[in-house]
């Protein structure tokens, strides 16, 4: 099967398309086809090798997952033995990060628990959007941030805010969204009643013109700024969720958040991430129209060198998709 493979941490250059051997199944998991896989920035990260990756996953000195891709949709080739709830031709999804990745190839492995049964109505390219910016968004903005209509929730870019935002709005927020201004209609278009140039102006600068109290939520997914910005442009009952950030953002997040937490009435956090864990409220969501994946632009696995390096660049607006066939 073809695959892109990479051997050294660097930039995408380090990526290339090779020709390797289809994995077989263990008993509890199965192959899948792969029509597409989404580009996360978990990917860029691993590509990079960042050094809280090179922990987690080992391989100080060369990466040990040689095919990145986490986020995957495809049809279900092969199934071990001891898999009940797939058979071969079945449409599934899931994110595979607690597992071997690998979905930047033809065919992935996969456990059984790790997928969810694709809709009729979600293309591939839809499907591998989903799994894990939207159960980022919607634990960050359900479970963590416990929105309620007439909020004022703000939420910080990347894939997983084009899915917080389209979630905040459906719990009856409102919203500001903040991001560079070429993504401005974008965010409109998704539901932002409010937008904010991050290059131009200190988003976590409160009060301002379009808020005087401060936010009730405040979701960052590319948090660069200190725990004690985040503090101040909360609400007094205000929650801060960093679901992405900067090595110093998250040591401050993880060690002085959880303290002004337990000394205040603004709570101050990281999000735990449960990969699949809402699959089924993600196709709710968009069963019912409230949320629809954002797909930025869809790219040849060839071309998935030329996808890291947009999502790394950060224009991407929505998400990056890799394709590999026919799109229902």
């Amino acid at each position: 099967m073809k695959a892109m493979v990479y051997s050294q941490y660097g930039p995408p250059e380090m990526l290339s398309l090779q020709e390797v051997p289809t994995p077989s199944p263990k008993d509890d998991e199965v192959l899948v086809k792969v029509q597409a896989a989404s580009v996360n920035s978990w990917d860029w990260d691993l590509l990079q090798g960042t050094y809280i990756n090179r922990l987690i996953f080992g391989g100080f000195s060369k990466p040990k997952l040689r095919i990145l891709g986490a986020d995957i949709a495809g049809q279900v080739e092969a199934v071990g033995q001891h898999v009940t709830q797939w058979k071969p031709g079945d449409a599934v999804f899931g994110d595979l990060c607690q597992g071997s990745w690998g979905g930047f190839a033809e065919y992935v492995c996969a456990r059984e628990n790790a997928l969810a049964r694709k809709p009729i109505d979600m293309t591939y390219a839809q499907a591998a959007s989903f799994p894990q910016a939207g159960v980022m968004a919607l634990q960050s903005v359900r479970d963590k941030g416990k929105v309620q209509a007439g909020q004022q929730v703000l939420i910080n870019g990347g894939g997983v805010g084009t899915f917080a935002i389209q979630m905040a709005k459906a719990y009856g927020a409102e919203v500001t969204g903040v991001d560079r201004a070429e993504k401005f209609d974008m965010m409109r278009s998704i539901g932002a009643d409010h937008v904010i140039d991050y290059t131009r102006e200190d988003f976590t600068a409160v009060p301002n013109s379009r808020n005087k109290q401060g936010y009730d939520l405040i979701i960052d997914v590319v948090a660069n700024r200190t725990i004690f910005d985040y503090q101040r442009a909360l609400s007094p009952q205000g929650i801060f969720v960093m679901v992405g950030g900067t090595m110093g953002s998250l040591a401050q997040a993880g060690f002085i958040g959880p303290l002004i937490s337990m000394t205040g009435r603004k709570k101050l956090g990281i999000l735990a991430h449960e990969p699949n864990k809402d699959l089924a409220a993600l196709i709710a969501l968009f069963a019912a129209g409230k949320v629809i994946p954002v797909i930025d632009k869809p790219y040849p696995l060839e071309e998935t060198a030329e996808a890291l390096r947009h999502l790394g660049e950060g224009y991407s607006q929505g998400k990056v998709v890799i394709t590999m066939g026919e799109d229902r």
